[in-house]
């Protein structure tokens, strides 16, 4: 069964394993532009836009953007290649007008069982993008659902087009979510409407998501893109170290208790005192020249 039928039927995903956190690392190397050319992949697109905004474009429009092994194979190496990469500030993550990624592809996993599927750790590569530093913005149009899905919460935050969906829907093939798709969208909604969504299979649109919180904010769809970007080039005008630290100080708040969250932020917060550039900027009324460091 293909993705596009699936999504027609609102279903779809697959058996995969679960996400660990990791720390920050503070060496930000720059990594070879060979790494990210176009011409490397073959299910993703790659391209600079802005102050330092990398794009990547999922690229298997036929199968509606399923999440095959290649795809996520090409995904991960892209946004490694970016995390090296001292130009870049920020990764937008899109798909297509009608498909940010309608799945998991069911026909590449159909034949596999459960010892296939624990043996070989199925999509464990996806656990590498959450210890991307540098943050990443899904850009939805269309379908994300089931692996689609839970790939855009695992980006930092979603900007959709108003013709998005979301929706887990493994119910309907016999499984459940597995790239952390009970733990994000319970944590995003709350229990009691993450619950009907996983048991029921229902969709969720744009201005629904956005009402939740799921959502940072909706346009018209020939506007995602370029919204994206912005958002891209005002996280890129700041102290690429200070982003990593926020970012991981925010992701604790999902990760551990409060008082464990409110601990790790302080530590965090103590670190940006190693440099007062933004601070003494404010003072003598200047515009902050950041460093890595």
């Amino acid at each position: 069964m293909f993705a596009t039928q699936i999504a027609r039927r609102g279903f779809t995903s697959g058996f995969r394993a679960p996400l660990r956190v990791k720390h920050i690392n503070h060496d930000v190397r720059r990594m070879s532009t060979a790494a990210t050319s176009p011409s490397t992949y073959q299910t993703i697109l790659t391209e600079t836009k802005g102050s330092g905004v990398a794009v990547i474009t999922l690229n298997r429009p036929k199968a509606l953007n399923a999440l095959c092994n290649q795809l996520l194979d090409e995904l991960v190496h892209a946004l490694e290649a970016y995390q090296k990469d001292d130009s870049v500030a920020a990764v937008v993550i899109t798909g297509s007008n009608k498909a940010f990624a309608a799945g998991a592809d069911i026909k590449e996993m159909a034949e596999l069982t459960f010892r296939d599927t624990f043996t070989q750790q199925l999509f464990a590569n996806t656990d590498r993008i959450q210890s991307i530093q540098k943050p990443i913005i899904a850009a939805v149009n269309g379908y994300a659902l089931g692996g689609g899905f839970e790939l855009a919460m695992i980006c930092d935050m979603i900007i959709a087009g108003e013709n998005a969906k979301f929706g887990q829907p493994e119910i309907r093939l016999g499984t459940i979510p597995g790239i952390g798709g009970t733990q994000r969208l319970t944590r995003a909604l709350g229990k009691s409407k993450a619950m009907e969504m996983i048991l029921t299979g229902d969709q969720m649109d744009a201005k629904t998501a956005q009402a939740y919180g799921l959502v940072t904010r909706v346009v018209p769809e020939a506007e995602l893109l370029d919204a994206a970007i912005e958002i891209g080039n005002k996280i890129a005008a700041h102290s690429k170290l200070t982003i990593a630290i926020a970012k991981q100080a925010v992701n604790q708040a999902f990760e551990t208790s409060l008082r464990e969250g409110v601990l790790v932020e302080r530590n965090l917060f103590y670190s940006t005192f190693s440099t007062k550039i933004g601070m003494k900027a404010f003072v003598e009324k200047a515009k902050p020249a950041w460093t890595n460091s």
